[in-house]
């Protein structure tokens, strides 16, 4: 009995072990699922997104090894992604993801490791083989763009992966930039299928960023409307901002530049967020409808440009997360100021807040995938891009309603104008006869005065130049010698600074007055040519006849003394002559010059005199 009580107790005691070995056992498998079980390429599907199987560690000092990260991938030390989800938001240290393969594809040994996600800086992948061998690749934007496998927006890696082995994927990323890293797996001809979809997709994007910038640039051109050229401003820069998000910027304007392709983002943004906001000041007309709000918007953009030249040393971990808020925060301001300038009743703000909203929504949802709070998909991966494009139609669209509104406002005051003279037509008729012919009158003197000196009344040299050709011509259709007079006053300075500034007036005045007593009896024209400079023409019969007459204004000149406060001041005058025969053709340029040389001749020979030109025609 005491034997058989002893065996009962000793077969319950292993029956108990045994149990709790089961669960033990089973407690371990469950947390190793990641080093358990392999993620399988079966044959038929050619992309593996790899959130689903992946396995993380958060390693805050960033000073593990790789074969300390695989031992503690083995030991259970890495977590599942938390919801599948791939984004962590603005985060220090590094991360490291484990992950098993087994190519089940003999006929695809090479495959190709994307991360769909552009501005991450260090990226460090290491395949361990079953042979303990062990590959390393490097990638990100602070790595060069050539040293990519494919040149490709996204940082790529090739994977050689035998068929039926069971390889370790372990990927280490350590970046001031938003921590996303959604992975897949392609083969060379389902990444040749992306690359097309993707170059058809930014392509449709850019597209239409273009044609609209192409438009609103000619609408600019023609209009000179300033909401278009800042319209134009927002445009580009925003541009530049999705450029540079998408990788477009480090694959082809900077990819060798470490600097640029931190820098870039927050720069490009501020660069946006100022166009924005003087886009919404000049549509909505702000320093005229608010006041206040225009201050206010002035203020933002300061903000923006003093955050932009911080940008250029802050680091990108503090610049771009201040960055990406003040977009919600720029764009929020905008449909505030959309919606006051509603209520006050300016009608082009409805289709300009729907826009603007579209916008907030898609900047939204990227904004907050950026920092890992909403999970990445399709719509928050490319919210920015589906709101921006829609942001920018709308917005096109608003500019040409708002154009189309002041231009009806316009043909609406013409038409209420038009009623009004309609209405008192009968009994303002006389009155605009009137007002007509006074303007007319006004018209004519108008152009006249244009064509005067105001001291001295005679024609100016602008009116000289265009009957220059018009007296040609008429003295070569009668054949007549037409003369040009180049008459400067000699020592004219010296009475300026004896008798003042007046009395130099006055002797400019009566000498136009000696020159067009004898110029008029021969149909001539007198013109002032600068200063105390005039310049005649005469129609003469022969040179001899032009040569007399220029001798008689000298003569007038000198025998009539300008009185002037009580003082009698003799003038004299040197002129120069060039006459042009009838059916000689002459430009007007040289025959001043012409004249302008004996001008120069009668001075040399002691003033007070007329010199002919030698070249006379």
């Amino acid at each position: 009995m005491g034997t058989m009580g002893i065996t009962t107790r000793t077969a319950r005691g292993w029956r108990m072990l045994a149990g709790w070995l089961l669960v033990a056992a089973t407690c371990l498998c469950l947390a190793l699922p990641a080093a358990a079980t392999p993620l399988r390429l079966t044959p038929g599907d050619s992309s593996f997104p790899l959130a689903g199987a992946m396995a993380y560690w958060h390693d805050t000092n960033a000073n593990a090894t790789p074969e300390q990260a695989f031992a503690r991938a083995q030991t259970g030390g890495f977590a599942p992604l938390p919801g599948g989800n791939p984004a962590f938001g603005f985060q220090t240290g590094a991360y490291w993801f484990h992950l098993s393969l087994e190519n089940l594809q003999p006929e695809e040994p090479l495959w190709i490791l994307v991360q769909e996600y552009a501005l991450s800086d260090h990226l460090d992948l290491y395949l361990r083989y079953p042979d303990g061998r062990m590959e390393h690749s490097a990638g990100g934007d602070h790595v060069p763009f050539g040293d990519r496998f494919i040149r490709y927006r996204h940082p790529n890696f090739r994977l050689d992966l035998p068929a039926g082995q069971r390889v370790e994927l372990l990927l280490r990323v350590q970046s001031e930039s938003s921590m996303q890293v959604p992975l897949s797996l392609y083969t060379p001809k389902a990444f040749a299928e992306l690359l097309r979809d993707a170059q058809f997709s930014n392509g449709l994007y850019y597209g239409i960023v273009l044609a609209l910038l192409c438009y609103n640039l000619v609408l600019w051109l023609m209009l000179r409307d300033a909401s278009y050229f800042w319209y134009l401003l927002h445009t580009v820069a925003f541009g530049l901002v999705l450029f540079a998000l998408n990788g477009y910027g480090f694959e082809y304007l900077w990819p060798n530049s470490v600097w640029l392709a931190d820098a870039s983002i927050p720069l490009s943004i501020c660069f946006a967020l100022i166009g924005m906001q003087l886009f919404a000041r000049s549509f909505l007309d702000l320093r005229t409808r608010w006041p206040v709000g225009d201050k206010v918007c002035l203020a933002v953009v300061a903000f923006f440009v003093l955050l932009g030249a911080a940008s250029t040393w802050l680091p990108y971990s503090v610049a771009t997360p201040i960055a990406s808020r003040a977009v919600l925060l720029g764009v929020l301001w905008i449909i505030i100021a959309t919606l006051v300038m509603l209520r006050r009743g300016y009608q082009p703000a409805r289709l300009f807040l729907l826009a603007w909203s579209l916008f907030l929504a898609g900047t939204a949802a990227f904004t907050l995938l950026a920092f890992g709070v909403l999970p990445q998909n399709f719509w928050t991966q490319n919210g920015v891009q589906i709101g921006s494009a829609l942001e920018l139609l709308l917005l096109s669209l608003a500019l040409g309603k708002r154009y189309a509104s002041l231009r009806e406002e316009n043909v609406r005051l013409v038409q209420e104008t038009n009623e009004k003279l309609e209405r008192g037509l009968i009994d303002r008729t006389r009155e605009l006869r009137t007002a007509m012919a006074q303007l007319g009158e006004a018209n004519v003197k108008l152009l006249e005065y244009s064509r005067r000196d105001p001291l001295t009344g005679t024609y100016n040299r602008r009116y000289f130049h265009e009957a220059f050709t018009r007296l040609l011509e008429e003295c070569g259709a009668d054949g007549r010698t037409l003369g040009l007079l180049l008459l400067d006053l000699d020592h004219f300075k010296r009475i300026n600074d004896r008798h003042g500034h007046q009395a130099g007036d006055a002797c400019l005045v009566q000498t136009a007055r000696s020159i067009e007593a004898i110029a008029h009896s021969y149909g001539g024209l007198v013109a002032r040519f600068g200063g105390e400079e005039f310049v005649v023409l005469l129609p003469c019969n022969n040179a001899q006849e032009a040569l007399q007459a220029a001798e008689g204004i000298r003569l007038r000149i000198q025998q009539n003394p300008v009185v002037h406060e009580g003082h009698s001041i003799h003038l004299s005058a040197s002129i120069g002559l060039h006459t042009v025969a009838a059916g000689r053709g002459m430009g007007q340029e040289d025959v001043i010059r012409m004249a302008d040389a004996a001008l120069y001749r009668a001075k040399d020979d002691g003033r007070n005199c007329v010199r002919h030109s030698l070249a006379s025609a």
